[in-house]
């Protein structure tokens, strides 16, 4: 079963921050794409109003909430992990 990821980004975390990070965030999102781990991810239209990932099961979504940077320097304040049915597969 798939799992979506949704990031809410800290009120108080600048863009600035995020680009400093975002070198290291992008080495780990490149190796779950690579090993087909992840469909789709990214952030939303509106900067601030944080991202998602939708990736092809509950293991690969944990995995990849541990190792990413923007969760290891505390720049995401909250995490929320649901289990999706896609009915199109």
């Amino acid at each position: 079963m798939k799992t979506v990821i949704f990031y809410e980004n800290r009120a108080d975390a600048t863009m600035e921050q995020f680009m400093e990070v975002y070198p290291r965030h992008q080495e780990n999102e490149e190796k779950f794409v690579k090993a087909g781990k992840v469909i789709g991810i990214g952030p939303f239209s509106v900067p601030g109003e944080g991202a998602m990932g939708i990736f092809v099961d509950r293991e690969s979504a944990e995995d990849f909430v541990k190792n990413d940077p923007f969760v290891q320097e505390g720049l995401v304040a909250k995490v929320t992990m649901r289990e999706w049915h896609d009915e199109l597969l």
